[in-house]
């Protein structure tokens, strides 16, 4: 399958159209999370993405709850968090959420590592996985040259051993590209990234 995945559009109505038209070209179009502000413009946010023509998958970001985004998102848009399905029998496991929890105040969402790895202990096998949260050491250094992603994140991909794991959150590794064993790991940012996947 042509897949074409994004993470944190934070609002940005230029991106969101190159993402709408890209998706012609698309068997399965994926969202890694923060398509608003701060829990703010949400329902804006959806409607921008209403024009993607390929089938759509959708995790939040710590910038929306999942309660929020199943309510917001447009009909037929599939909303993981904790939680897989299986798309014309490829196999695809998402997790929301900052993880650990962020310092950024009450407006975030987010997971210690131990519920993270509660939720993420529901997923026998995925060909994708989709995370918010990067994994610890791969594709989560901030500006400060920190490495702030989540061992409970690493430690399911070394677990699962996905193709390949899709993760945005951290804007200073926006498109880095790495591997842990077979699985393929992308912070994928705002813009059109696309990966052919084998079911």
């Amino acid at each position: 399958m042509r897949v074409l995945a994004f993470s944190d559009l934070h609002m940005a109505r230029n991106r969101a159209a190159e993402i709408a038209v890209a998706s012609a070209e698309a068997d399965l179009v994926i969202g890694a999370g923060d398509y608003c502000n701060m829990r703010q413009g949400l329902d804006e946010a959806m409607a921008m993405l209403s024009e993607i023509s390929a089938p759509l998958v959708l995790i939040p970001g710590n910038a929306e709850s999942a309660a929020e985004l199943t309510g917001a998102a447009p009909e037929g848009v599939h909303v993981l968090h904790g939680s897989g399905m299986t798309v014309d029998g490829l196999r695809l496991f998402g997790l929301g959420y900052g993880v650990p929890a962020t310092p950024f105040g009450e407006w975030s969402c987010d997971l210690s590592e131990s519920e993270a790895a509660e939720l993420l202990e529901r997923c026998d096998a995925a060909d994708v996985l989709i995370t918010h949260s990067p994994p610890k050491g791969y594709g989560d250094t901030t500006s400060m040259g920190d490495a702030v992603g989540s061992v409970a994140v690493r430690d399911a991909i070394e677990r699962l051993q996905p193709q390949y794991s899709l993760h945005g959150h951290i804007h200073d590794s926006w498109g880095y590209r790495g591997a842990i064993g077979r699985t393929q790991i992308a912070n994928l940012g705002p813009k059109v990234n696309w990966f052919e996947v084998t079911s």
